[in-house]
């Protein structure tokens, strides 16, 4: 087959779509032809040589695609040959073929395009796993979204808003704001001329922050929490190491938790199984009733993933960038 290969670290040109191994099918999984693979921050971490694909992985970028199913592994009964899916991935998606274990696979919604759905499955993955099962969002609590024009937030603004959430968002233009307001949220904060603690201790504090920069954000968001509140940290724009004020976290009970779905095991309990399975049982339906949608901001070909990393380095983007590779 063929898959984006990179030639050592560092900047989009490293990367080259050329001749590569097959994959094998093992037990449980399935093998995908693809049609569109998602781009995400980690691809870009992992292209710079800071975020290593797990032991058991593909050195392949891609953490989530579309397309067909082509060949069923022993043990896989409820997928079959020609079937539209979606994947979670722990890489592998900038390719024509992957092997994905059953377990992490969703089936497309009738009517939805196939190259749209690949920008689903991580999305999807990560905010309900934080959202509801890490943090336990619940209807009329505050949650304030950072990077709420980015594929994370698009998806986040609307799954808190179906919770019945209230929903604060920060972002770094008028015109994103006015998109996500779009979307949903209800209080937008521009990070460039507004501060989001003072607008959030006007609403008593967020419930819930999900929180994409992590250092540089950290002891803000400890300030811009509720009492009982709980920051989740899904990132690292802002750097790795922070200064965390104990006494202001105890002074409101809060709760400071960092997690990420690719070094999450296949199965068991906080495995990608258990969250992807979640995600078909309650988030699935809304997405099926089109109350919760994909939000494309570009789509390019395979062979120009370096101008899609650029695209997204950029902050020209609302919503997620998807490359085409096949169908």
């Amino acid at each position: 087959m063929d898959a984006i290969a990179l030639n050592g670290f560092g900047g989009p040109e490293v990367m080259e779509w050329t001749v590569a191994v097959d994959p094998e099918v093992g037990p449980g999984e399935v093998l995908v032809e693809v049609v569109a693979a998602g781009v995400n921050r980690a691809d870009v971490l992992q292209r710079l040589g800071f975020y290593p694909p797990p032991a058991d992985a593909s050195t392949v970028l891609g953490l989530e695609c579309s397309g067909t199913i082509v060949k069923v592994g022993a043990g896989v009964t409820v997928w079959r040959v020609g079937d539209r899916v979606c994947a979670l991935l722990s890489g592998g998606g900038y390719a024509q073929y992957v092997a994905v274990p059953a377990t992490q696979l969703l089936p497309v919604p009738e009517g939805m395009d196939l190259v749209a759905a690949a920008g689903l499955p991580e999305v999807a993955a990560t905010v309900w796993s934080n959202l509801v099962m890490t943090a336990g969002l619940r209807a009329g609590q505050l949650v304030l979204i950072h990077g709420g024009g980015g594929g994370i937030g698009t998806h986040a603004i609307q799954v808190a808003r179906r919770l019945g959430a209230r929903v604060a968002v920060t972002a770094g233009s008028d015109a994103k704001l006015a998109r996500c307001a779009e979307l949903g949220a209800q209080i937008l904060i521009n990070y460039r001329t507004e501060d989001f603690v003072t607008v959030l201790a006007d609403q008593g504090g967020a419930d819930v922050i999900l929180d994409n920069m992590g250092a540089e954000y950290l002891e803000r968001n400890v300030e811009a929490l509720a009492s009982y509140g709980r920051l989740v940290v899904i990132g690292m724009q802002g750097g790795v190491t922070g200064t965390l004020n104990i006494g202001a976290l105890l002074r409101k009970w809060g709760t400071v938790q960092a997690t990420n779905v690719r070094s999450r095991p296949r199965v068991g309990a906080g495995s990608k199984a258990e969250i992807i399975s979640a995600v078909r049982a309650q988030l699935w339906p809304l997405v099926e009733a089109g109350e919760v949608v994909p939000v494309i901001s570009a789509e390019l070909p395979v062979t120009e993933a370096a101008r899609a990393h650029e695209l997204l380095d950029s902050s020209e983007t609302f919503g997620k960038v998807v490359l085409r590779v096949g169908g």
